[in-house]
């Protein structure tokens, strides 16, 4: 009774409360029994019956818990982990901070030749786009040196060499949601699908191999083409896939004759090689020959020729968090690591990210992380721990960077709307909330801000795990357009059948993955 007569007597006095911590839940006024009765019917759903489904709401600036099931229970977040990874970051690195890719030579020069070797160096940058590389050797054309004597030598030491996080499925290897985390990458599209190398296949005449171009051209993976061009009226079977472990790229199955290229996104298995190949390239492009690429050390007393900067982190918050990016929150987990203990790797980045939310008002007991993306299985956090986190992230000054970066309910533009754009589409909460999705094969999340009808805001976390069939997104959609309707205390109880008919299930839950993953959203 004590804590609850000072946090008012504070908020009588204007002060600033602290940050809210894991107190035993509050009982919910009576206002909020027909919001308890509507969300207990929803959660009555028979997909549910023997899933663990953990919620919580709560309204942040009466710190009241409106509902709670399963509050406590650890569970597998999926890409909710995201909210995690964003806020330490936002922490320990800053909103400005910036990743730095230079360009660097410690060998004499001798009018336009460069007697010894070039370095590459990287810390993580994962928006380094071919047209960067191609901006850092017209620097190093614009210096003077043309001729390279020594050899190309990447550096992407800033990190270890561990490349793919602990508990990521090793099927997964392929795909771009799993592509290796280097300090030195390329991202061949807008996504910054770091890691990545985008190919184009193009039908031919009938019977004829399909032609292949990737996007940068590249020698980092070995093209394997199979598949062949079909008659105008049959279905495409084209099938894109690197085998694990190796850089043989398979494109198999058949194009139908007369149809639109297709673009396939495919992992490289050497990130770091990729981009000394990709600036290489560059390099001769320029006019600067280069006979030799590997991998060393930049001398400490060597100079810098060129030097890119990334976007602030501010800016990087919107592709990572809409698009939910994964090598985003790794490079990021490395980041925080190599900060604060001089280490760029998983383990150091994950007590770092345990230490910034304990600042934050978490229990690190409470958190399980072996990841920064939750794209591990192994990851665990409650769904009460994250709505602490987004409650006391609204006291921080970065929360306007935060709140605006993440998925808006039925916002059709992709860095707006993110991998919401899609759902609750013409409900009370299109426009209105705010939210993480996170989706795994068996687990599903959404956890954010919302509106409600009476200007109340509200913080929310619902975690699906373990559920039958695909992912029930549209009872957490039911959920959130429940609370953006929640009006005090005269609205009354109504059907959970009334909430759901307003929701369209959402793209890409067959397939356990987030959306944006599969780029179905």
């Amino acid at each position: 009774m004590r804590r609850w007569v000072s946090v008012l007597v504070l908020l009588l006095l204007g002060f600033v409360v602290g940050p809210v911590t894991s107190a035993p839940i509050a009982s919910a006024s009576a206002e909020a029994d027909a919001l308890r009765g509507d969300l207990d019917k929803i959660l009555a759903d028979p997909r549910l019956t023997d899933a663990h489904a953990g919620v919580v709401v709560r309204d942040p600036e009466t710190d009241e818990v409106l509902y709670d099931k399963q509050a406590e229970a650890p569970v597998t977040p999926a890409s909710n982990a995201k909210l995690l990874t964003s806020a330490a970051a936002l922490e320990e690195l800053g909103p400005d901070y910036r990743f730095n890719t230079q360009v660097q030579a410690a060998a004499p020069r001798d009018g336009s030749v460069l007697r010894g070797d070039l370095y590459l160096r990287g810390t993580g940058d994962p928006t380094m786009r071919p047209a960067d590389y191609d901006r850092l050797a017209e620097q190093v054309a614009a210096s003077g040196v043309r001729t390279v004597q020594g050899r190309l030598l990447t550096d992407d030491t800033w990190f270890d060499n561990v490349r793919l996080g602990t508990g990521w499925d090793p099927a997964d290897e392929p795909y771009p949601y799993a592509a290796p985390i280097s300090a030195l990458t390329v991202a061949p599209n807008e996504d910054f699908d770091a890691g990545t190398v985008q190919l184009r296949v193009s039908p031919t005449p009938v019977g004829a191999p399909v032609q292949v171009e990737t996007e940068p051209a590249t020698g980092a993976v070995r093209l394997d083409v199979q598949a062949t061009t079909g008659q105008p009226d049959s279905l495409s079977t084209l099938q894109v896939t690197r085998e694990q472990g190796s850089d043989r790229v398979i494109v198999s199955g058949s194009l139908p004759a007369g149809s639109e290229p297709v673009e396939e996104l495919t992992t490289v298995p050497d990130p770091t090689a990729y981009a000394g190949d990709v600036f290489a390239r560059a390099l001769r492009a320029h006019g600067v020959e280069v006979a030799e690429t590997g991998s060393g050390v930049v001398p400490a007393d060597a100079d810098v020729l060129a030097e890119h900067e990334s976007m602030p982190l501010r800016e990087l918050l919107t592709p990572f968090l809409k698009l939910s990016n994964n090598g985003h929150a790794e490079v990021l987990t490395k980041a925080m690591g190599r900060q604060a203990r001089g280490e760029g790797s998983w383990p150091a980045g994950i007590e770092v990210i345990t230490e910034r939310l304990a600042g934050l008002g978490l229990d690190p007991a409470a958190l399980h992380l072996v990841d920064g993306s939750g794209l591990s299985p192994m990851d665990e956090v409650s769904p009460e721990q994250l709505t602490l986190l987004l409650d006391n992230a609204r006291q921080r000054p970065w929360f306007a960077d935060f709140h605006a970066a993440l998925p808006v309910a039925g916002e059709p533009d992709e860095l707006v709307g993110g991998t919401l754009r899609n759902r609750m589409g013409d409900t009370a909460a299109a426009g209105n909330v705010h939210a993480k999705t996170g989706s795994l094969t068996g687990a599903t999340a959404l956890s954010g801000y919302v509106t409600a009808a009476n200007g109340r805001p509200l913080v929310f976390s619902v975690i699906f795990n373990d559920y039958r069939d695909a992912a029930p997104t549209d009872l957490q959609d039911a959920i959130a357009v429940r609370l953006a309707e929640h009006s005090g205390a005269d609205e009354q109880s109504r059907r959970p059948a009334t909430v759901l008919r307003k929701i369209v299930p959402a793209a890409g839950a067959d397939s356990g993955l987030e959306c944006s993953w599969i780029k179905s959203c």
